[in-house]
């Protein structure tokens, strides 16, 4: 297990302005988004803007990784993602989602999902993960991935095995996605490749529904959740977002109402990609 300190919450930089040429998802300065009344099933224009959305997602993913490095702080990534977010004419879905202040989230080691950007310096050593989420053309496209800070040789053995292996969980549940299956198979081959290594998988935080809506209310799980049980059919969009875990999948949350920690303070990976339902399997929408 790394010996790496445990993080602490840092400063916060004020939010980043957007071009107001540039529109806004409809909960941009709201306490919370309008209620999804729409079909989790879309239709093919409007999988096309999810394909660029997710496109433009992944390219700021890559952007802001290409700075990853020993020294750098969270909130300079951020602001990388942010550029291109903009430079491309995309909002950033996560600014003012629900109140949080910044472009995308970057969890640290312990933290499973959901971490501010701030002052926090990443060491080598250190696992990031880089959550990003476009608005444009009406829909988002929603993409994250774990990296590790100074390379492989600077990441022991554990947390790159986690990291690898969260990866792989990604790739095989999106290989079992077809039309007639339950949505509960994704969750059912994630639990059972994690098991072989002892990982835990968060359960309380879920893949998502999205299309116009940032989150549709369409659920997820990444364990084998015998309550999934709405059929996967064509034309329908979602997230698949695993989480493991070194230890416990149980979760502790900062006083920020954010930032989301194992209990136990070991580290967790997340990979994650928006995909369409086709008639032969998945259509990955989040690729570069």
């Amino acid at each position: 297990m790394s010996g790496q300190s445990l993080l602490v919450p840092g400063k916060i930089s004020p939010p980043r302005s957007v071009p107001q040429a540039i529109p806004r998802p409809e909960y941009v300065g709201r306490k919370a988004p309008a209620p999804y009344r729409g079909p989790h099933v879309q239709d093919a224009e409007t999988i096309a803007r999810m394909r660029e959305a997710g496109r433009i997602a992944a390219r700021a993913m890559e952007e802001a990784a290409r700075h990853i490095a020993p020294g750098v702080t969270t909130d300079e990534l951020d602001a990388v993602a942010h550029a291109y977010l903009c430079d491309h004419g995309a909002y950033p879905s996560t600014l003012g989602y629900r109140g949080f202040p910044k472009s995308l989230c970057t969890s640290v080691n312990e933290v499973i999902c959901h971490g501010i950007p701030d002052s926090t310096v990443l060491r080598a050593g250190d696992i990031v993960n880089l959550d990003v989420t476009a608005f444009v053309g009406g829909v988002h496209g929603d993409t994250n991935a774990t990296y590790l800070v100074g390379g492989e040789e600077a990441v022991d053995e554990e947390s790159r095995l986690l990291v690898e292996r969260t990866r792989e969980a990604l790739a095989r549940a999106i290989k079992a996605v077809r039309p007639g299956r339950r949505i509960n198979v994704i969750g059912r081959v994630i639990e059972a490749y994690a098991r072989r290594f002892g990982y835990g998988v968060v359960r309380d935080f879920t893949g998502h529904g999205i299309n116009t809506a940032f989150h549709s209310g369409l659920i997820i799980p990444h364990y084998d959740d015998p309550d999934a049980t709405t059929e996967l059919v064509p034309g329908m969009t979602f997230t698949i977002e695993p989480m493991l875990t070194l230890g416990t999948h149980e979760w502790e949350m900062w006083e920020d109402n954010w930032t989301v920690v194992t209990r136990d303070l070991r580290r967790t990976a997340q990979f994650e990609h928006t995909l369409v339902v086709t008639e032969g399997g998945a259509e990955v929408l989040t690729l570069p």
